[in-house]
């Protein structure tokens, strides 16, 4: 569910983000601008939260992947919520803490975690730090040992199990970059509980995102018990248990994916009898897509002789990449929609790619230059994902909670964007 639906106005349909029109937010802010809902955010990391709850998993770390929408505000409104924070680069621990989400409730994930990343991470007191080879386990210890701490580790497996819905967000198969194989992270725990800068605390894993299916997750899961059970069976002290996220939302043209209930449930039935330890998860996409939109202007309708009609917006692939990088799909919505019969358009921004296309040949109610659209299902990896490219500048973000709405992040300036580089000293 979320919270941007067409209602009756005085000038007919228009499509409102909770109480706020889109077309409002447009007209003060500008276009193309992102939109995100907090009641829709609120009841995702809610309905969540129950379902775990009510299948028995007590007391879960809901760990939000900062990734997939790295919103100062938008953290903030999940951490008021009781949401923590899966991180993986300082930035992201740096926008973590500054929502307010207690150090203790964030866990510092990825490949590839550099020397003073660690060192910050540890003087910030996370909750974890997810290992993902044998070098990095030296390489904790050692930065660990310089700090005179012991860091909260966490190895991360990958269980060689295939899901996501994409080739480039799946990361469990044996031939992804990320984690250790199972034989692997037996060595390495046990390797670790004999190191003086590491207290190995738990196991981790996460398979790929955008998945749609238990049973590759249910597959996972299984093996990742056995591993704990094994662990415990050397003498070895296993406390927490991460599963990670990836459970698909609907875009729309998709089957809907399981219920958050039917995911909790189907972890209860694998990990039952499981005692003395705590689950972690790090759903992202699953909590902030439906809770934003990305709204575009149309330029202008290019009708060409052989038939085709492109739909040109001022929103880009530099706007909202997954399409050119995903093949993605997005529901695209007019903000105020008009009669007439619908049409077919390929949707387009002003970028100069060919790749800069969103969809080809979707039907679409008619639209003219001037005319407000909404992407649909574009609050996760839309704005974290954007960039310059062509120097364009950064969409806006903005939240809305009831009839209210403000800017939170703003857009730049050309003099911003302008002003972070300088000529060479030769150049003057």
């Amino acid at each position: 569910m979320n919270h941007f639906e067409l209602v009756e106005a005085s000038g007919g349909p228009e499509l409102v983000c909770e109480g706020v029109p889109l077309a409002t937010i447009a007209q003060a802010v500008g276009t193309p601008v992102y939109v995100y809902s907090s009641a829709t955010l609120e009841r995702h990391f809610t309905v969540l939260r129950d379902a775990l709850a009510g299948a028995g998993l007590k007391d879960p770390l809901i760990a939000f992947a900062v990734k997939a929408n790295s919103n100062v505000a938008v953290l903030r409104t999940l951490a008021q919520a009781g949401a923590g924070a899966d991180v993986v680069s300082e930035g992201e621990i740096r926008r973590a803490l500054a929502a307010g989400v207690p150090p203790e409730r964030i866990v510092f994930s990825g490949v590839g975690k550099t020397e003073a990343e660690i060192a910050f991470a540890l003087e910030a007191g996370v909750a974890e730090i997810n290992l993902e080879s044998e070098a990095e386990l030296h390489l904790v210890d050692a930065v660990a040992q310089r700090l005179g701490r012991r860091a909260a580790v966490a190895i991360r497996v990958n269980p060689d199990v295939e899901a996501g819905g994409h080739a480039k967000i799946s990361t469990g198969k044996a031939e992804n970059k990320f984690g250790v194989s199972l034989g692997e992270a037996e060595r390495l725990y046990a390797k670790a509980s004999n190191m003086a800068g590491v207290r190995p605390m738990g196991v981790a894993c996460h398979i790929g995102s955008q998945i749609a299916d238990l049973a590759p997750l249910e597959a996972a899961f299984g093996k990742m018990r056995a591993l704990v059970e094994r662990l415990r069976g050397e003498g070895l002290s296993v406390a927490r248990l991460d599963l990670g996220g990836g459970l698909g939302v609907p875009y729309f043209n998709q089957p809907p994916p399981p219920e958050p209930a039917a995911y909790a449930a189907m972890i209860a039935r694998v990990m039952a009898g499981l005692a003395d330890i705590q689950f972690a998860f790090e759903p992202g996409r699953m909590i902030a897509a439906n809770a934003g939109v990305l709204v575009a202007r149309v330029l202008h309708v290019n009708a060409r002789p052989e038939g085709r009609r492109f739909l040109v917006l001022d929103a880009a692939m530099n706007d909202l990449l997954r399409p050119a990088m995903y093949d993605a799909f997005h529901d695209i919505r007019p903000v105020r929609p008009r009669e007439g019969a619908s049409q077919l358009y390929d949707v387009v921004g002003p970028i100069c790619e060919t790749g800069d296309t969103f969809t080809r040949d979707r039907l679409l109610p008619p639209l003219m230059a001037g005319d407000l659209v909404a992407f649909m299902t574009a609050g996760a990896y839309g704005a974290a994902m954007s960039s310059e490219y062509n120097s364009r500048l950064l969409a806006p973000e903005v939240l809305v909670k009831g009839d209210r709405y403000a800017v939170v992040r703003p857009r730049p300036t050309y003099d911003d964007m302008l002003g972070r580089e300088r000529g060479a000293p030769w150049q003057d």
